[in-house]
C-alpha cells in the first residue's frame, strides 16, 4: 500500500516517573486503515522520528482538516525506518 504523506500536527503522550507528559510536533503523517480491524487507524510516521514517539501511549493528529486521537496499541519500526502507530479512537 502506497502512503501519502501529509503535513500534521502531532500530540503524544508519554508515561514517565513524573506522570503523563506530552509532547508535540509537526511532522509528516500518512494514515492507513488496520488490516481485520475497522474500528482502529494506523499512523506512519517517516525518519527522522521525534523524540520518543516510539514510547507513545496516546496521540492526538491534526491533519488535512481532520483531528484524530485515541491510545496507541501497538508500534511497529518499518524497513525503512519509518514507524507504524496502531491506534485506537477514543
Amino acid at each position: 500500500m502506497t502512503t501519502i504523506s501529509s503535513p500534521a500536527h502531532l500530540d503524544y503522550g508519554l508515561d514517565t516517573l513524573f506522570g503523563r507528559m506530552t509532547r508535540s510536533v509537526d511532522c509528516p503523517v500518512g494514515l492507513e486503515p488496520v488490516e481485520h480491524d475497522p474500528f482502529r487507524f494506523a499512523l506512519r510516521v517517516p525518519a527522522p522520528l521525534p523524540e520518543d514517539l516510539e514510547k507513545a501511549k496516546t496521540v492526538v493528529v491534526s491533519v488535512e482538516g481532520r483531528r484524530l486521537q485515541g491510545t496507541v496499541r501497538h508500534i511497529e519500526r518499518l524497513d525503512d525506518d519509518s514507524l507504524k502507530l496502531e491506534v485506537e479512537p477514543d
